[in-house]
């Protein structure tokens, strides 16, 4: 079954499409099939892999509003040594005006699942790269996923935006979607040398234990460098910190996946 994972965080500029760009990639040199969901009217996704958003004549934004289907807005996008697919719905900002025009249609809510929902089979991971807001974007995000992984940093803003997220993930979970889990929490641009970091940092090891992953993803120029290039830094400098981190973080997600899928199957 394609599991559908939305990478989510009200707070902006917390690091969630270098997550999501860079968790896609990881899982694609794993040898998995992956379809990454540009879901942001900035495009950052879009152009971090080396799109432009001026040449794309269908994106995220026509297919949420059913005047093309979701194939025909496909990009494919080139990973050396791959032999495996990754996939890329594109953005640009027209999405904003696709966000306006399905708040007055019915069911808007549900409009992405019901559309991802043809795809499964053909992609072992779908990412959804999420905008910083809670707008209707967000809630089809939501409303589809499987799980959300959670990108923040380790200071004292970036808390308060967690604890608004939960309580929109118990609204959703309490209506659209009941199956929607909390994947786990990244902890982003880390500095070690950061007393804040690490008292933040320990904060969330205790109210959320096995929830924080261990991977932790620091600050890097490599990382920061990337998307001008139009590629992950797993592509753009692969032996960088920021390359094997989020490494690290792929193989993590997949061990844990394949531990709760044997827990679950006892």
């Amino acid at each position: 079954m394609t599991e559908i994972i939305a990478i989510a965080n009200q707070k902006g500029g917390v690091g969630k499409t270098t997550t999501a760009i860079n968790l896609t990639a990881g899982l694609v040199g794993m040898r998995h099939n992956v379809l990454l969901c540009d879901l942001d009217p900035q495009g950052n996704a879009t152009v971090g892999l080396g799109v432009d958003t001026a040449e794309l004549n269908n994106t995220a934004c026509e297919v949420l509003l059913g005047e093309c289907e979701l194939p025909q807005a496909l990009v494919r996008v080139r990973m050396e040594d791959s032999r495996h697919r990754l996939d890329l719905l594109p953005a640009n900002g027209d999405l904003t005006a696709a966000e306006v025009e399905l708040t007055r249609q019915d069911g808007s809510e549900t409009r992405l699942r019901n559309i991802l929902q043809a795809l499964d089979g053909q992609y072992d991971f779908v990412i959804l790269d999420c905008p910083p807001a809670l707008n209707l974007l967000n809630l089809n995000a939501l409303t589809s996923a499987h799980c959300i992984l959670i990108p923040m940093q380790c200071e004292y803003y970036a808390m308060e935006g967690l604890t608004a997220l939960l309580d929109t993930i118990g609204q959703i979970q309490s209506s659209v979607n009941p199956e929607l889990r909390i994947e786990g929490i990244v902890r982003t641009m880390f500095d070690v040398r950061n007393n804040l970091s690490n008292e933040v940092s320990r904060q969330l090891g205790e109210h959320f234990g096995n929830k924080l992953y261990r991977t932790l993803i620091p600050r890097n120029v490599r990382l920061a460098e990337a998307p001008s290039f139009g590629e992950s830094v797993l592509q753009y400098d692969p032996s960088s910190r920021g390359a094997l981190a989020y490494l690290g973080l792929a193989g993590e997600f997949l061990r844990r996946r394949e531990a709760r899928i044997n827990q679950n199957s006892q």
